[in-house]
């Protein structure tokens, strides 16, 4: 993984194309970049095959977009992705992960499921769909310390 910079985003929106119904625009992408989130691209190759975006308050971050190339899904990416992401944010001292989900994907489901996400809530109508609106799924990951405890003595 390495921090995106301005000149993968026409790849990056080849690969959001061909991911989601719904995509974000390179106009999201490079106001997240110029507002300094945490963003992500992971190679293979030298050929980008996902992306993640954080933002980040406080101790909290929240995932707003990671996404893997629909060729190179089912290989583990988008696991190794999601723990590089929550690598940075541990980097910087967040202590709560959130994110939401279409309840229409399983498999990202799952996922953030196996990685020690909950859910906590949904947003009705909070994504775009072919037949109107769909919820969406908030989940939530606390971020534990990774420095050992001391036993009182």
């Amino acid at each position: 993984m390495r921090p995106m910079r301005e000149d993968d985003l026409d790849e990056i929106m080849r690969i959001e194309l061909r991911a989601y119904p719904f995509p974000w625009t390179i106009g999201i992408f490079r106001d997240c970049l110029r507002a300094g989130y945490p963003a992500w691209v992971l190679q293979a190759d030298a050929r980008l095959i996902g992306y993640g975006v954080l933002s980040v308050a406080a101790d909290e971050a929240h995932v707003l977009n990671v996404c893997v190339d629909p060729a190179d899904q089912g290989q583990g990416h988008g696991r190794r992705l999601l723990r590089g992401l929550e690598r940075v944010a541990r980097g910087l001292r967040v202590q709560r992960v959130f994110l939401e989900v279409r309840p229409s994907n399983p498999t990202a489901i799952a996922l953030y499921h196996d990685e020690g996400f909950n859910e906590i809530g949904r947003r009705p109508r909070y994504y775009p769909a072919h037949e109107g609106r769909e919820d969406a799924i908030v989940m939530a990951k606390e971020l534990l310390s990774d420095a050992p405890t001391r036993m009182p003595s």
